[in-house]
C-alpha cells in the first residue's frame, strides 16, 4: 500500500498487459448504432443494452427512422434498458437532430455531438473514438470515476472535472483506450463494493489497496 497516487504510465502498462484485447463492450456496426447504444447505456449495464439493440437496430436503421418512430413501439423495444420513457424521447430527439442539423449523419466533433439529446461529453468521447478513431477527451463512466479516485488520479466526483484531471495525467495517445482498460479492470477485479485488492496486479502502487 502507498499513500501516493499510482504511477499513471505503469498503471496503463499493466492494464494493457492484462487486457490486451480490450474493446468497447457495446455491440454495433455503424456510428448511428453506437450513438444509439451509448444513449441507451446510461444507468445500466452494457450487457443489458446488448440484449435490446438487435431488435432496435433491425427496426430503426436510419436517423429518420428514429425521428419518425412511434414512441410506444420504441419504448416496448428498449424497455429492458431501464428509464425507457426518457431514453425513447432521447432516441427520437437524436434522430430529429441528425436529420435537421447534420444532414442525417452522425457528426464527428465534440461540439456537434453534445447538441444531440441524450449525448453529453461521455457519449461524444465514446462515439468519436470507437466510431471514427478521433480523440477529444476521455470518456468517464462509473468505472472510470471509481477507479480513478481509488488510484489517486482525482478527488473529484463530477465526471467533467474527473475528465479534466485525467487529461492532464494520461498520455494523449492513450485517451481513447484508457476508459476501456479501466472498465475491464472494474468489471474483473476492482468491484464497487468489495474490490479484490489481494489479487490485484496494481495493489503495490494503488493508494487504496487493502483499505477497503
Amino acid at each position: 500500500m502507498t499513500d501516493k497516487p499510482a504511477d499513471i504510465v505503469e498503471t496503463i502498462k499493466r492494464l494493457k498487459k492484462a487486457y490486451a484485447q480490450t474493446v468497447i463492450a457495446l455491440n454495433f456496426s455503424s456510428p448511428l448504432e453506437l450513438l444509439a447504444a451509448v444513449i441507451l447505456s446510461a444507468q445500466t449495464t452494457d450487457a443489458a443494452i446488448n440484449s435490446v439493440t438487435p431488435a432496435l437496430f433491425t427496426r430503426y436503421k436510419t436517423p429518420r427512422d428514429y425521428a419518425e418512430a412511434d414512441i410506444t413501439e420504441l419504448e416496448t423495444i428498449i424497455k429492458r434498458s431501464g428509464f425507457y420513457h426518457n431514453k425513447a424521447k432521447s432516441l427520437i430527439g437524436m434522430g430529429r437532430t441528425l436529420v435537421e442539423k447534420f444532414n442525417g449523419q452522425v457528426p464527428q466533433t465534440m461540439a456537434e455531438l453534445i447538441q444531440i439529446p441524450g449525448a453529453a461529453r461521455k457519449t461524444a468521447n465514446i462515439v468519436l473514438w470507437n466510431a471514427f478513431g478521433k480523440i477529444e477527451g476521455i470518456a468517464v463512466d462509473t468505472h472510470v470515476a471509481r477507479l480513478s479516485q481509488r488510484l489517486g488520479f482525482t478527488i473529484q466526483k463530477d465526471p467533467v472535472k474527473i475528465e479534466k484531471d485525467l487529461m492532464q495525467l494520461v498520455p494523449h495517445d492513450e485517451w481513447g483506450r484508457f476508459p476501456h482498460l479501466i472498465q475491464n479492470h472494474g468489471r474483473a477485479v476492482c468491484f464497487a463494493r468489495k474490490p479484490r485488492c489481494a489479487e490485484c496486479f496494481l495493489n503495490d502502487i494503488c493508494p487504496s489497496a487493502f483499505k477497503v
